[in-house]
């Protein structure tokens, strides 16, 4: 069996994330931090990404005193808790195919999560990319939502948000 340990390339990797309310979406990008992704056999086995919560930005909302008004909610207890949890990890604990399982930690908070991605390698470059759809409630983010909210009408902010996770790794 040949094991080969493939880091993230920070610069060639990122997470675009889409949040979804009544009356639209928002949208933009979060970096990563760094990662170790495992190779056994020409086939990705596990790995951890670390992702840099700091580095939210926020994509459709042009106007600069609103982007940071926004910005600013997001790092928030409301939303992400910046100040006290500055990264977010995915531990993949395994692979079958193009299916993906792993932990996800939010706020401190683990949860389980799987969901498909497509994984090539190539002597020692390895690039993949996925979606996931993730509840946000069940990482201690309850802002406007149904479930913990009553009458918000139109201002109600759905539970799930999107992130497209796109990675680079080079073989180290």
């Amino acid at each position: 069996m040949e094991t080969t340990k493939f880091q993230i390339v920070n610069a060639q990797s990122n997470i675009d994330w889409t949040g979804r309310k009544v009356t639209g979406a928002h949208n933009g990008t979060i970096g990563i931090k760094e990662g170790t992704l495992i190779v056994i056999d020409g086939k990705l086995t596990s790995g951890q990404v670390i992702i840099d919560t700091t580095s939210i930005k926020i994509l459709d909302v042009t106007d600069p005193a609103t982007n940071a008004q926004f910005a600013g909610h997001l790092a928030s207890d409301d939303f992400f808790s910046i100040d006290k949890f500055p990264e977010a990890n995915l531990d993949i604990t395994s692979v079958s195919g193009n299916h993906v399982v792993g932990n996800l930690t939010i706020k401190g908070i683990t949860h389980p999560v799987a969901f498909d991605a497509a994984i090539n390698t190539n002597g020692d470059l390895l690039t993949a990319s996925g979606k996931i759809v993730i509840d946000r409630t069940k990482y201690d983010i309850k802002f406007r939502s149904g479930n913990f909210f009553k009458d918000l009408g139109d201002t109600l902010i759905y539970n799930d948000f999107g992130l497209e996770v796109t990675i680079t790794a080079k073989a180290a």
